[in-house]
């Protein structure tokens, strides 16, 4: 069975490019993240979208919700696997409080090694949306998943095969899709960041 995948990442929201919000509960939609949401939903309405299934937090479920409103859809399916990384002591911190953390710099530089203090590794939170991939694909169809940034990077490296060292040499921008096909074959990359407008 082949399943085709929609990565979406979720719209701008309250803390983007200001702190790390991680698992943080009640970040919403920014204004013009609502905006995006709805555009959003507008764009993915013509690809056939079975359902959707969404991170739990607030402005995942925000941009899912978008999604089933304008396909039409049944109520988008919270789903643990796809949650944001776990940025345990770094959650709700100012971007521009880093400076030269050396913790900082290392999970800039050695995703595929660093941990977050108090929090997740990139492998760990790969496995979590990798194993969920597989097993979505056995059940086939179109599925929109909306989720994170550093989610949907550590399955597209996966994919591709590139090492966790290196998912900051592609971006995932708020309210894109990246698609992907899996099966037990494998899978393959379909396109990559493709922007709302």
């Amino acid at each position: 069975m082949t399943a085709t995948i929609l990565l979406v990442r979720h719209a701008a929201h309250v803390d983007l490019d200001r702190r790390l919000s991680g698992r943080r509960p009640g970040v919403a939609l920014s204004d013009a993240g609502r905006g995006q949401a709805s555009a959003l939903g507008e764009r993915l309405a013509g690809r056939g979208i079975d359902r959707v299934e969404c991170s739990p937090l607030d402005r995942t479920r925000a941009t899912a919700a978008a999604i089933t409103t304008a396909c039409p859809l049944p109520a988008p399916a919270p789903v643990d696997a796809l949650i944001e990384i776990d940025m345990g002591e770094w959650t709700g911190r100012e971007l521009d409080s880093f400076g030269d953390d050396p913790a900082w710099r290392a999970w800039n530089e050695r995703r595929a090694s660093a941990r977050i203090p108090g929090g997740e590794t990139m492998a760990e939170a790969q496995a979590r949306i990798v194993g969920h991939l597989a097993v979505t694909a056995r059940a086939g169809g179109t599925v929109a998943m909306v989720t994170h940034s550093d989610m949907i990077r550590a399955a597209v490296a996966h994919v591709l095969g590139l090492s966790l060292d290196h998912l900051l040499r592609f971006d995932i921008d708020p309210a894109s899709v990246t698609g992907v096909v899996w099966g037990d074959w494998g899978s393959k990359l379909l396109w990559l960041n493709e922007k709302v407008g």
